[in-house]
């Protein structure tokens, strides 16, 4: 999805910066680091929408954030059935959730089992509007990708501007 999905966060609100290893417990709950918790305390989120559009990585959302996604879905005309089917993905894996008092959050059994992540090694991090939660084999397939070509990777986009 485009940047017209993501919802520009108040003033003075930054998400958290860096991938942090987690685990989702044998009830299905990954502990979210401190940073996140305050991050999500700060937007003043307390419901949130736990998914998959791919049915290779999960998505924390917050519930704000994904009502978004759903009018941006709604309005696609591009591809439709591209649409449709991440909507499908979406509703099929998700679930609403709460941060519990010892900041955890819940994945849904259909999430879990989708993504081979129960009561596995996690790595999380924040992009865009949401929070990206890799399983071992999806963050190890990843960070091989990123280790190809980084000198070229880095000399090209900071011949474009990259600082």
């Amino acid at each position: 999805m485009g940047d017209a999905t993501h919802q520009p966060q108040p003033p003075n609100i930054e998400p958290p910066l860096g991938m942090y290893p987690g685990r989702l417990d044998d009830r299905g709950r990954v502990k979210l680091p401190a940073n996140f918790q305050q991050y999500f305390g700060a937007l003043g989120e307390k419901r949130f929408f736990v998914t998959s559009l791919d049915r290779r990585i999960a998505q924390i959302y917050t519930i704000s954030a994904w009502r978004e996604n759903e009018k941006f879905l709604a309005s696609y005309r591009e591809d439709p059935k591209a649409a449709r089917n991440v909507a499908f993905n979406a509703a099929d894996l998700g679930a609403e959730a709460d941060i519990d008092s010892q900041g955890r959050i819940l994945f849904s059994t259909e999430l879990r089992r989708e993504l081979g992540i129960e009561n596995q090694p996690v790595r999380l991090y924040a992009y865009r509007s949401r929070i990206e939660v890799l399983s071992e084999k999806i963050y190890q397939e990843r960070k091989s990708e990123a280790s190809t070509n980084p000198v070229d990777d880095v000399a090209k986009l900071e011949a474009a501007g990259l600082n």
